[in-house]
């Protein structure tokens, strides 16, 4: 019996030790947690008992041109702040800060009598009124530096940056797309807090710098940046536009040297302008391209070899009904080469090329070209424009599409696609970044440039090549492109656009010019989209100069020495027809890509487009077509009635009105 107790004693004794034992390690283990492996969660919790922290605005990385001339730069500027228990005349105080802060009595009363230890009472004062505030040596105000973002060249390359909000987070542009990037860490203003909680005086603050972002160097050029929006600003306020586009890049690299929407913004007062206007047209809107897409369509039926530039298409005399609609020209064409089709702009011989080269391969061809898709640009919003498949092609769907209606495109996807015929064929990725440097300016990122696919042989681009640079000489729609010294390649377009009441074409159209130089050696693929211009619907005429004057003063930037040679009608082409020739001879100053119109009704007179003509032309055009026409005052003309490709009819009023050239 002894022996029993004895030995449940033991037990006792074993349990009670193995209880106290397991609980002494977990004692120890909970020890080891809270003090080794959560250690810093448990200083940052102490730090809060008795600190409180206000965060500060970070330093945002700087923004420079691909020489290194800073687009963006974050400034250190002044913010003010109070501390309401330590101001003994509330009124007095704010009487004084209001008309230096800029900010109501009333309102300053009302913070300054919170209570509270520590309120802004404005953030990133001006200097000049950081200063006058810091003279009157209040009791109970005080300043910590800030960082503010500020653009130095205020409109320029304005889409292309963005700008940020107060936070400051990136809004737009390459401001949103590298925001993680650019943002640094936030700094904070750290305040002191009783065994009670409450805020002691803030006046031996610690204040922890926040860290500055990375550096972003972009392949923009200030330079030509400059000189592209000068020249657009010109084309757009001379034709009288409703806006523009214009875009300059490396024809074999993809590199965007210029990138320019007109009317711009200042991003340093982003909130005073509109949507429309901060929004970057060249990679979010997508337009159609009009005659600039027979490039791509010639260059993929010379790819499979269905055509040659010398092979004759008939070009109706200038009207050609396909199912139940009527395409134009604006000039009466009979027998016509591939090279003249493209060189006068014909929308009847594009077409019939499109019908050799059917909607299979044509589909695919312009999926090649980038169309349809994004680019992959590192801009944010992009559009992939508008390609519907080759299986909802109804009608005269491939005719239109042949010269550039029933389709949209990017002006940047436009660019892209015109740069892979000057490079020899390959499709390069856009892209507008170049390098990301660490904080001690090394680099931490570097962008190269990238094929994203070959899209036509280097024997195609060398034949399209010859062809677009026939545009830009004597005869062609785009002479007005043409640049002494080089040889210009180019294609201009005027497409036609939907009303948005009627939903179907109208009289307002978008002129562009797109092509590259030198043609022989490409450096720049250059861009001008002019959108409702009101002197001239031509992209000859309205967009054609623009181009010639931002390639002119870019390659003189550049160091490009002329060779002296300009764009010459290539042997490969043969003589046009006599309807061409004449068309040549007694040519219009503003020569016109044509429009698809509908057909007029029976026994009505087609209404040709008079603007921009002298008087003489006029009458020589009149007697041509046959037609009787009320001539109204003196100089070139400016307004017609009906308007071009209108039916004249007997009893409606036809007139054209003159007017001075400026």
């Amino acid at each position: 019996m002894k022996d029993d107790r004895e030995k449940w004693a033991r037990v006792r004794i074993i349990m009670i030790g193995g209880f106290f034992g397991l609980l002494f390690l977990c004692v120890i283990g909970r020890a080891f947690y809270l003090q080794i492996l959560q250690h810093e969660e448990m200083v940052k919790r102490a730090d809060r008992q008795h600190q409180r922290i206000v965060p500060l605005t970070p330093a945002r990385g700087a923004i420079m041109d691909r020489n290194g001339t800073p687009l963006a730069v974050s400034v250190e500027m002044d913010s003010c702040y109070g501390e309401p228990r330590h101001i003994q005349d509330v009124e007095g105080t704010a009487s004084v800060l209001a008309p230096l802060l800029g900010t109501p009595k009333s309102e300053l009363v009302k913070k300054l009598s919170s209570g509270k230890s520590f309120i802004w009472l404005e953030r990133r004062l001006t200097p000049e009124a950081a200063l006058r505030v810091k003279n009157m040596k209040l009791r109970g105000i005080g300043f910590v530096k800030e960082n503010k973002r500020f653009y130095p060249n205020v409109e320029v390359a304005a889409h292309v940056l963005g700008f940020t909000g107060q936070d400051p987070n990136g809004l737009e542009g390459v401001e949103l797309k590298y925001d993680s990037t650019i943002l640094g860490n936030t700094g904070y203003l750290v305040t002191e807090r009783d065994n009670l909680g409450r805020d002691i005086s803030i006046k031996n603050t610690v204040i922890k710098n926040s860290s500055p972002g990375k550096n972003v160097i972009l392949t923009l050029d200030k330079n030509i940046q400059y000189i592209t929006e000068r020249e657009l600003a010109k084309a757009v306020t001379d034709s009288g536009a409703k806006n523009g586009m214009a875009l300059v890049m490396e024809s074999d690299s993809g590199r965007i040297l210029a990138m320019a929407n007109f009317p711009t913004f200042n991003p340093n007062s982003y909130f005073r302008y509109s949507l429309a206007q901060l929004r970057n047209r060249i990679v979010a809107d997508s337009f159609e391209p009009g005659s600039t897409f027979k490039v791509f369509l010639i260059a993929a039926a010379l790819e499979e070899k269905i055509v040659k530039p010398g092979d004759l298409f008939n070009c109706e005399n200038g009207s050609y009904k396909v199912a139940d609609r009527t395409i134009h020209d604006t000039h009466s064409y009979g027998r016509m080469s591939v090279a003249d089709v493209l060189k006068y702009s014909s929308n009847i011989g594009a077409a019939k090329i499109g019908f050799k080269l059917g909607n299979e391969r044509l589909f695919h061809y312009l999926k090649s070209f980038g169309f349809g898709d994004r680019t992959g640009i590192d801009l944010p919003g992009e559009s992939p424009g508008n390609l519907r498949d080759k299986r909802r092609w109804y009608g005269v769907d491939l005719a239109n599409i042949s010269f550039g209606q029933g389709v949209s495109a990017s002006a940047i996807q436009l660019a892209s696609a015109v740069s892979a015929v000057a490079n020899g064929g390959n499709l390069m990725r856009p892209y507008i970044v170049e390098r990301i440097l660490d904080d001690t300016g090394q680099d931490s990122q570097k962008f190269e440039p990238q094929t994203v696919r070959r899209v036509i042989s280097q024997g195609t681009a060398q034949q399209m090549t010859r062809m677009m640079e026939s545009v830009t000489a004597s005869g062609g729609t785009g002479t007005n492109a043409a640049v002494e010294g080089f040889r210009v390649a180019g294609k201009t377009g005027t497409a036609q656009k939907v009303d948005s009441v009627t939903h179907r074409y109208g009289a307002k159209r978008t002129a562009s010019f797109v092509g590259f130089i030198p043609a022989d050696k490409p450096r720049l693929t250059i861009l001008v989209v002019v959108d409702e211009p009101k002197t001239s619907q031509y992209g000859g005429v309205v967009a054609a100069p623009a181009f010639r004057a931002i390639a002119q003063n870019s390659l003189a930037y550049l160091k490009v020495i002329p060779t002296g040679e300009t764009s010459k009608q290539p042997k490969v082409i043969e003589a046009a027809t006599a309807q061409a020739k004449a068309g040549q001879t007694l040519q219009q100053e503003a020569m016109s890509e044509g429009d698809a119109l509908e057909e007029p009704a029976a026994g009505e007179v087609v209404m040709p487009d008079f603007r921009g003509m002298s008087m003489r032309r006029v009458l020589q055009v009149m007697e041509k077509r046959n037609i009787n026409i009320r001539l109204l005052g003196s100089g070139r003309a400016m307004e017609q009635s009906p308007p071009p490709g209108h039916g004249i009819r007997g009893t409606g009023e036809v007139w054209i009105k003159f007017a001075p050239s400026a």
